[in-house]
C-alpha cells in the first residue's frame, strides 16, 4: 500500500503527457485532406462546408483533443483525493494500479468524439451541399479508427511497460496486488491488444492507404490486391484466435493449479501436454505438487505419531484402561464406515479419536491409578480431564492448517462425556448442542469401557453392553446415532474378538 500518495502525483502528470503525445503522433498518419482528393468533385462540397464553418470546426477539433486531458485530470484528482481522505472502499491503490489501462482508454475518447462529430457534420452538410457522404465517411472513418488504435497502442505499451518494470515493483515490492481488487484485463484481452497492435494494425493501415491512393490518384484498381489484403486480414484474425487460445489456455490451467495448491489440494494435476515451455512448466508444476503432497503427508504422519504417542503415554499411567486408545479408535473407524456423513468429516473424527483422553495427563497418579471408587472430590478432579484435554489439544494443534480437524479434535476431547439429556460434563450440554463428533466418540468410549475388563470390574458380555447402550438412548446417547451404532454390532463384535 502506498503511504504517501503525493509522491505519485508526478507519475500521473507523466502518464498524461504520454497520452497527449500519443494522440499528437497519431495525427502524423496521412489523412485524406493532404491528398489530391481535396480537388476532386465529390470533395468540393465538403471542403466548402468546412471553410464556411471553420471557426466551429477548429473549436470542435481542439475540444476533441482536450477531452482525454480533462478525463485523465478528473481521474487523477479523484484518485489522489481518495488517497488523502483514505476513503474506505475507494482505494487509491486500486486506481493507481489501473492507471495505464484507464489513461489509454481515455486517450481514444477524443477520436471517438471526433468521429461522431464528423458523422453529424456530414449529415448537416448534406442538406445544403453536394457531397458523397458515404465515400467521405468511409475514408475518414478508416483513418480515425487507425489513429485511435495507434494512440491507444502507443500509450498503453509505454505506460504499461513503465508500470510493470518501475513503478509497481517500487511501490508494491511485496506484490499481491489482488488484495486491492483492481480491474484487470483478462489474458485473452491482453494478448488480443498486443497482437492487433503488431499484427493486424499494419495490414489495416496498408488496406487504408491502398484504397485511398487508388481513389485519389486514379490508379487502376486491382481486385487481386484486395483479395490478397482481405485474405491477410482474415488470416490475421484466425491466427489471433488460435494464438489467444494457445497462450491463454495453459496459463489459465496453471493459474487454476496454483489456486488448488493454495487451498491445500496437493493431488491436483495440471493437464498440459506439449513440447514447449508450457508443457515443461506444467511437468515441473506437477512434480512440485507430488513433492509437496509427500512432504505434507510425512508431516501429518509425524504429527499423528506425536499425538498418538502422547495419548499412549497418558494411557500408560492409567492401569485400568490398557489398550483403550487403540480399541476406541478402531471402534470409531468401524462405526464411521456405517454412517452416511461426509467422508472428510468422518476421517477427521477417526484421526481425532486417540486424543479424547489427553487431558488425563493433568490428573494426579493417585487418582488416575486408584483401583476403587472415587470420592466426590476425586471425581471432580477426574472430570476436569475433558476441559484440560481440549486446552492441550488446542495448544498442540495451534500450528495445524486444517481448521476443520483442529475443531473436531478439540470437541472430541472436550465434550465426549456430555449426555443427551444434559446431565453430563463439563458444560452440561444436551441433545444437538453436543457436537456430532463428541456424540460419536461417547458411544465408542462407553462401549469399550463396558466390554473391557477393568481393575474395578469384569468385562460385560456383548449382549449386556448393547442392552445398556439401547436403554441409554435418549438419556446418555443420541437416539438416532445410537441405533446406527447398535446396527454395527456384528462388525464391532468381530473387531473386539480379534483382540483376544
Amino acid at each position: 500500500m502506498i503511504k504517501n500518495t503525493k509522491k505519485t502525483a508526478w507519475i500521473f502528470i507523466c502518464y498524461g503527457l504520454i497520452d497527449a503525445s500519443a494522440n499528437f503522433l497519431s495525427t502524423i498518419i496521412p489523412a485524406t485532406n493532404s491528398l489530391p482528393a481535396l480537388h476532386r468533385a465529390y470533395m468540393q462540397g465538403w471542403m466548402n462546408f468546412l471553410t464556411d464553418h471553420e471557426n466551429v470546426i477548429n473549436i470542435i477539433t481542439i475540444f476533441s483533443f482536450l477531452i482525454p486531458t480533462l478525463l485523465c485530470f478528473s481521474y487523477s484528482s479523484r484518485i489522489l483525493h481518495y488517497g488523502r481522505a483514505n476513503k474506505a472502499g475507494k482505494s487509491f491503490d486500486r486506481g493507481f494500479i489501473n492507471m495505464p489501462l484507464v489513461f489509454s482508454l481515455y486517450g481514444v475518447t477524443g477520436w471517438i468524439f471526433y468521429l461522431l462529430f464528423e458523422i453529424a457534420a456530414l449529415l448537416i452538410a448534406k442538406q445544403s451541399y453536394e457531397i458523397d457522404m458515404i465515400r467521405i465517411l468511409s475514408t475518414s472513418a478508416m483513418y480515425i479508427i487507425l489513429e485511435g488504435l495507434f494512440s491507444f497502442t502507443l500509450s498503453f505499451f509505454i505506460m504499461e511497460t513503465l508500470h510493470r518494470q518501475i513503478f509497481l515493483p517500487k511501490f508494491y515490492p511485496e506484490g499481491k496486488l489482488d488484495r486491492f481488487k483492481p480491474k484487470k484485463p483478462s489474458l485473452s484481452t491482453l494478448f488480443e491488444v498486443f497482437y492487433i497492435s503488431v499484427g493486424v494494425f499494419p495490414i489495416l493501415f496498408m488496406v487504408t492507404v491502398y484504397t485511398t491512393l487508388v481513389d485519389n490518384y486514379d490508379l487502376p484498381s486491382d481486385k487481386r490486391i484486395f483479395v490478397i489484403l482481405g485474405f491477410l486480414i482474415v488470416f490475421s484474425i484466425l491466427i489471433l484466435v488460435i494464438f489467444t487460445h494457445f497462450f491463454t489456455t495453459p496459463l489459465l490451467k496453471l493459474k487454476k493449479g496454483t489456486e488448488k495448491i493454495k487451498e491445500g489440494d496437493f493431488n491436483y494435476k495440471v493437464n498440459i501436454v506439449s513440447n514447449d515451455p508450457f508443457g515443461e512448466l506444467a511437468d515441473t508444476f506437477n512434480d512440485m505438487t507430488v513433492s509437496l503432497d509427500e512432504k505434507t503427508k510425512r508431516l501429518i504422519a509425524v504429527q499423528n505419531s506425536v499425538l498418538t504417542g502422547m495419548a499412549t503415554m497418558v494411557e500408560s499411567r492409567d492401569n485400568s484402561t490398557g489398550g483403550h486408545i487403540r480399541r476406541t479408535s478402531d471402534c470409531v473407524r468401524v462405526f464411521a464406515d456405517a454412517l452416511d456423513l461426509p467422508q472428510a468429516f468422518l476421517e477427521n473424527v477417526v484421526k481425532a479419536a486417540p486424543m479424547h483422553d489427553l487431558g488425563k495427563i493433568a490428573v494426579p497418579d493417585a487418582i488416575l491409578q486408584k483401583p476403587g471408587k472415587f470420592t466426590d472430590e476425586e471425581y471432580e478432579i477426574m472430570k476436569s480431564h475433558s476441559a484440560e484435554g481440549a486446552r492441550i489439544v488446542e495448544n498442540v494443534l495451534s500450528e495445524v492448517d486444517d481448521l476443520d480437524f483442529k475443531k473436531i479434535a478439540i470437541n472430541v476431547a472436550h465434550y465426549h462425556h456430555e449426555k443427551w439429556d444434559g446431565s453430563g460434563y463439563p458444560d452440561k450440554l444436551k441433545a444437538e448442542e453436543i457436537p456430532l463428533e463428541a456424540r460419536i466418540m461417547a458411544l465408542a468410549d462407553v462401549f469399550d469401557a463396558l466390554v473391557s475388563k477393568r481393575c474395578y470390574k469384569d468385562s460385560f458380555t456383548y449382549d449386556k453392553a448393547f442392552q445398556i447402550i439401547e436403554e441409554s438412548l435418549g438419556s446418555h446417547f443420541d437416539p438416532e446415532l445410537g441405533k446406527s451404532f447398535i446396527a454395527c454390532r456384528d462388525q464391532l463384535e468381530k473387531l473386539y474378538n480379534s483382540y483376544n
